[in-house]
């Protein structure tokens, strides 16, 4: 290969990276929000929601995690992360509440906190996971205000979207499930149904994991394609060469 057509090649080349790098922080970019997953899952349902936390408060590193859990909910339990010390905060309620299994309740579980042993690198991600019964509301939205604190300033993810707003345009939108309807699950069974995270807005991670393969199986027919391309011209015969050699 001569070495117009190397430096063909190698521009063909530089030019879908340079493409897929721009794809890929698109997708990092608009996945900076703390998000959490699933998004939907079915009503009075045992549940695992995974809570996706993204960088810090621009480049100082995440020291705490505060997740307020919304009135429907009377309680959740923490899946044990090495890296946070976590602790359950319980509040008095104003008058005793019935469970849907007959038990009357006089306090609830109102916010989980996970304070991190070393603070988060801003530069890093961490997910996590609680599980809980959600309540038989199919149609309601649950929302929860997560408080980001920093090294140095925080976040406080708690926008809750109005009637008709796209929460998409909310700047710090609060992580939210939406209850579906269907079937209610044994005692025994924590939603097959359930993702884990993904940051930013709420996703299914198997729909994630498709849309990363698909990127990467284009950007590589892109980059066979051009290189393909290149070699077709370096073998093609100028017709001026072909005259000029045969004289």
């Amino acid at each position: 290969m001569n070495k117009s057509i190397l430096r063909r090649a190698t521009s063909v080349t530089g030019a879908i990276a340079g493409t897929a790098a721009l794809m890929m922080a698109g997708s990092a970019g608009a996945s900076a929000h703390v998000g959490i997953s699933p998004d939907k899952t079915t009503a009075n349902s045992y549940a695992l929601l995974t809570f996706g936390i993204p960088h810090g408060c621009d480049t100082s590193g995440t020291t705490k995690v505060t997740i307020t859990l919304p009135e429907e909910l009377n309680d959740a339990q923490p899946t044990v992360n090495p890296n946070w010390i976590v602790e359950k905060v319980e509040e008095e309620l104003a008058s005793p509440k019935k469970t849907a299994d007959g038990a009357t309740i006089t306090k609830r579980t109102s916010k989980i906190v996970y304070t991190a042993k070393t603070p988060l690198d801003p530069k890093l991600r961490d997910a996590l996971v609680l599980s809980m019964k959600l309540p038989d509301a199919a149609g309601t939205t649950l929302y929860f205000p997560t408080l980001q604190n920093c090294q140095v300033g925080q976040t406080d993810w708690a926008e809750i979207p109005k009637d008709g707003q796209d929460p998409h345009s909310l700047e710090a939108p609060a992580p939210s499930v939406t209850i579906s309807d269907g079937s209610p699950q044994g005692e025994g069974s924590h939603a097959s149904d359930t993702a884990s995270v993904v940051d930013g807005a709420a996703v299914d991670q198997g729909v994630e994991a498709r849309s990363w393969a698909g990127l990467a199986a284009g950007v590589g027919g892109l980059a066979m394609g051009g290189v393909a391309f290149v070699r077709s011209r370096g073998t093609k015969k100028d017709p001026l060469q072909s005259a000029g050699s045969s004289s």
